[in-house]
């Protein structure tokens, strides 16, 4: 049986008020949690390796829990780590949304823009719309990236992206922009002449992952004995390989006729073009440099 002072240390001890958390060693967690490796996490945050593991362990020991499984593969989430993660990503949910909420009640056409396009989009479509728009407000910086990811919008990865399909967040504020058209193209200066079913014809193409997009089912029903010599992801890549006379290949309008070297081939029916959307989170919808911004873009590229 315990003796009386036994118990109040027992007691005083369970009293103990927990000690204080940073929210920076949270963010730690969860970057940690998501990579996999102190490395990524370190690469994600901007942060040293020795700093990210000082600071989880600082984390684990203001919790008194062991979050993470150390193994050779990399950092694996114990049971209590699971059990705080549901936690750690509510308060980055509640962190993100209080920046959000500044950034948007901020009026004044200055401070800094992330927007995300697709490569050949912010190449050729984007960059003179850009340009012109900062030309108008100096004391505006953007900063666009040309990923083919579909960037967080909520975690503010990009304050504006557009991309070819709308947005099913119900958190994000989005509009048609645009109909981009596409057409098929040659090398310019050399034979194309294509037959019927496209056989004796080479492709150039998008890489296998994008088999269903709707100009690759357009090429196999227009050419379905077309061989394919080369395939990309990347928009850009398949108009110089079409213009090195690789082969023929759909290309948006916008991309194809200011490629030099590439002419328009006619089948009799145009490849299918695509919707291009923009969205934004709707924190940022009083955010007067995005407003700004959306607004040039729209009155540039609006069909």
């Amino acid at each position: 049986m315990k003796s009386y002072h036994s118990k109040m240390n027992d007691n005083a001890q369970a009293s103990k008020p927990l000690a204080p958390m940073e929210w920076s060693d949270i963010r730690v967690f969860l970057a940690i949690a998501r990579a996999g490796t102190l490395m990524a996490a370190a690469r994600q945050t901007g942060l040293s390796q020795p700093t990210m593991g000082r600071r989880l362990k600082a984390l684990e020991a203001s919790l008194s829990l062991t979050l993470f499984q150390r193994t050779p593969d990399g950092f694996v989430l114990t049971a209590e780590g699971e059990s705080v993660l549901g936690h750690a990503e509510r308060m980055e949910e509640q962190a993100l949304a209080f920046q959000r909420e500044l950034a948007g009640s901020g009026q004044q056409l200055k401070g800094s823009l992330r927007v995300s396009s697709s490569d050949w989009f912010g190449v050729h479509v984007l960059s003179p719309v850009l340009a012109g728009f900062l030309k108008q407000h100096p004391g505006v910086s953007v900063e666009l990236l040309t990923d083919a990811r579909l960037l967080n919008l909520a975690r503010r990865e990009a304050d504006l992206v557009f991309r070819i399909q709308p947005f099913d967040e119900p958190y994000i504020l989005q509009r048609k922009l645009m109909h981009m058209r596409y057409a098929l193209y040659a090398a310019a200066g050399q034979p194309h002449p294509v037959a019927g079913d496209g056989e004796g014809s080479a492709l150039v193409t998008l890489d296998s992952a994008y088999r269903d997009f709707p100009d690759m089912a357009w090429l196999r029903r227009m050419l379905p004995k077309a061989r394919t010599a080369f395939g990309s992801n990347n928009r850009e890549v398949q108009a110089r390989l079409c213009a090195a006379g690789i082969g023929l290949a759909v290309l948006p309008v916008a991309l194809g006729d200011a490629m030099p070297g590439l002419v328009r081939v006619d089948l009799g029916e145009a490849p299918p073009g695509r919707d291009v959307w923009l969205g934004y989170h709707r924190d940022l919808r009083r955010l007067a440099r995005l407003r700004a911004l959306v607004e040039a873009t729209t009155q540039a590229l609006a069909s």
